[in-house]
């Protein structure tokens, strides 16, 4: 009987083992099915901005895809190129087959790792070096732009419209440009005063240069900066904002009338699925507001009641194609016609773009 016994527990114990075995093959394999994406930011993932755009699209792009995506996230990565080689090698250990960076300065960086990573795919935010592993996706902002114009060139009465603006590049310009098109539609009195941070995302900064121009009496202030540093000194000041990146409306009731909005989400999740399905490929992308990467946030109370019919009406233009926004004529600040009338700038013209509208106060520094 104890032997009948121990041969019984003998095999008993063989089942527990191989029962073991197997769950520990499907668990590995499993592992080995889920795609790993890696997400680099120049600021904090909550930065009320541009990098907290960009979490909100890597958070919806995982619910959409359910457990097929595993993402790896590092913040306030330095634009400079050693730090961001030193980001990816270590994204790359971890197991990342695709990479995303999120600022224009990660550019060299990513360029050189692409090289050093052949099998990785990397994708990088408007930029525009490329490679066989290595695309880059921006989206027009300026659309949104032009109608947040609208709505700050009706919200002003002093005719002085801020815009505390981050790097003299033409992703910056050309926004700044389409957003003071969208003023001179509907109040052609009015400037646009621009003042330069040379920084994406510093809140000390680009609130002292929004204090600045307040204080030259504007009365609306506009941004082109990651953080609400520039609202909260419209805030302090009793002025009325525009927004970017993320909604304001909660967290800023009190001046925040729209803002031009990214949603990424959906470029996040075609692009980790083609990943999945081993079909991506380098891509440029730069899609509008009908791909929907781009959009004008909801108006509020606090923006003057004509404002929502006018927006409606231009956005509905933009989207069937009736209005270009770089449309001439149009004049840069000396004067001279840098569009003919009736002529619309080519994209390449528009992603080069070095020149201020006429209707923009400061200089390209």
């Amino acid at each position: 009987m104890k032997k009948r016994l121990g041969v019984i527990l003998v095999v008993l114990a063989m089942i527990v083992v191989n029962v073991a075995g197997c769950s520990s093959t499907e668990t590995t394999s499993d592992t080995r099915d889920v795609i790993k994406a890696g997400f680099i930011y120049v600021g904090p993932a909550d930065d009320g901005g541009w990098s907290q755009a960009h979490d909100q699209g890597r958070a919806k792009m995982v619910e959409n895809l359910g457990g097929k995506v595993e993402t790896i996230v590092k913040e306030n990565v330095p634009e400079e190129k050693s730090a961001v080689i030193s980001t990816i090698r270590d994204m790359v250990d971890q197991g990342a087959t695709i990479i995303f960076g999120t600022s224009f300065g990660f550019m060299d960086g990513m360029a050189e790792a692409a090289k050093e990573f052949p099998d990785v795919k990397f994708e990088h935010c408007s930029g525009y070096t490329t490679a066989d592993n290595l695309g880059t996706y921006f989206g027009k902002i300026e659309e949104p732009r032009y109608l947040s114009g609208i709505v700050a060139g009706l919200a002003t009465k002093s005719n002085k419209i801020a815009y505390v603006a981050a790097m003299p590049i033409p992703e910056v310009i050309r926004g700044i440009n389409a957003f003071a098109l969208g003023v001179k539609s509907v109040n052609p009195d009015a400037t646009i005063n621009v003042s330069w941070t040379n920084s994406w995302y510093d809140p000390t900064v680009e609130k002292a240069a929004a204090e600045a121009l307040i204080q030259q009496g504007c009365d609306v202030t506009a941004q082109h900066q990651d953080s609400t540093a520039t609202m909260e000194a419209a805030r302090e000041a009793g002025k009325l904002s525009i927004g970017y990146d993320s909604s304001a409306a909660t967290s800023l009731p009190e001046v925040y009338m729209t803002a031009p909005l990214w949603d990424f989400s959906g470029y996040y999740t075609d692009r980790v699925q083609a990943v999945i399905d081993g079909t991506w490929t380098s891509d440029q992308y730069w899609g509008g507001m009908n791909d929907g990467i781009v959009l004008l946030d909801t108006i509020t109370a606090l923006a003057p009641g004509v404002a929502q019919a006018q927006v409606d009406t231009a956005t509905k233009a933009i989207k069937d194609g009736s209005l270009i926004i770089f449309t001439g004529e149009l004049k840069d600040q000396t004067g001279t016609v840098r569009v003919t009338a009736g002529s619309a700038i080519t994209d390449e013209a528009q992603l080069s773009m070095d020149w201020f509208v006429d209707n923009v106060v400061g200089t390209l520094q």
